[in-house]
């Protein structure tokens, strides 16, 4: 099953998977694994950055892309698999000045070993670099053919407009897909980014679409997870995570999946929503993320579960950096 990406050559598999674990709760063996379960599944979409995950004990950054760089290179499968990748979270190469933009696709091409990055995007906005500078530097990838397309994640609406707006005056390569925070329990999307995407036609692929774990299931009251998330998913066990996590259950065990699948698929059928993006560890966890791509809610369901996430019937949602 694939899933044409809006003014793009790009064909999807209806999840990305996230290597935001890959070199951290996953090693390389872990992670060879879990990407040989998800292309065999017939997945086809791989999401890392630079910075991943250089905060970690005993990382500095990199680590996710050469895992996937390696298993590129092992299984000889470049062409089949859409790999996205960042620039500008990363301290070593902070930011998204020309010159810092340059240096890191480079490195990133080194990395993932391979000539060209599918989708490259902007880990975040940098509001002392002009946009006419970073969008410049980008289109340069793409001329070069170092890079297929761009996009651009966790930018504020405004100036994600702006961007937009230069790309098309410049005659630039523009952002053709946005990476924001969004699940049911993070939903400021829905104000301001989702109208704007679609008004210009652009895709949405949220990160974090099981809320660093707790749409699982998994960090139910007094169980205790071992996980790096543990302590952010944990933050969203009040009324509302409760009454999201109910409703996942009842929903779930109709449709006899896991609670995460039926999570995704709900975000899978919101206005604008291309593909979500999800990690695994190991391939059980793949497993039970993987029925979302043939997972039809009912309406009804839909409607259960948009209400008992309903932002305004409690405190805002916290949100996390990706």
């Amino acid at each position: 099953m694939r899933i044409s990406l809006p003014g793009t050559a790009l064909s999807v598999y209806p999840l990305c998977l996230g290597g935001n674990v890959f070199g951290a709760s996953a090693d390389q063996d872990q992670s060879f694994e879990v990407l040989d379960a998800y292309t065999a599944a017939g997945g086809n979409f791989v999401d890392t950055a630079d910075s991943y995950l250089w905060r970690l004990p005993g990382n500095s950054g990199g680590e996710s892309e050469t895992i996937i760089g390696n298993w590129l290179a092992a299984r000889g499968n470049r062409d089949d698999v859409v790999v996205a990748t960042k620039v500008g979270s990363w301290p070593v190469h902070p930011g998204l000045t020309a010159a810092n933009i340059a240096v890191a696709a480079e490195e990133s091409l080194r990395r993932l070993r391979t000539d060209h990055i599918d989708l490259y995007y902007a880990h975040r906005d940098d509001p002392d670099t002009p946009l006419e500078e970073s969008l410049g530097a980008f289109d340069a990838l793409v001329r070069a053919g170092k890079v297929r397309y761009l996009a651009a994640s966790n930018y504020a609406a405004p100036r994600l407009a702006e961007a937009l707006r230069i790309s098309k005056e410049n005659g630039l390569a523009s952002y053709v897909a946005v990476q924001p925070h969004y699940n049911l329990v993070e939903r400021d999307y829905e104000h301001e980014l989702a109208p704007l995407l679609a008004e210009h036609g652009l895709p949405c692929l949220p990160y974090f679409a099981l809320a660093a774990g707790f749409l699982t299931g998994k960090y139910a009251a007094d169980t205790k997870v071992d996980s790096w998330r543990a302590e952010s998913a944990a933050a969203y066990l009040d009324d509302r995570g409760r009454r999201v996590l109910s409703v996942l259950a009842e929903v779930a065990e109709q449709h006899r999946v896991s609670q995460a699948a039926v999570a995704l698929a709900w975000l899978l059928a919101q206005p604008t929503v291309l593909t979500p993006l999800a990690s695994a560890r190991n391939t059980e966890q793949l497993a039970a993320l993987l029925p979302m791509a043939e997972l039809k809610l009912a309406d009804d369901e839909l409607r259960r579960l948009t209400e008992a996430s309903d932002p305004d019937k409690t405190d805002p949602g916290r949100t996390d950096p990706n």
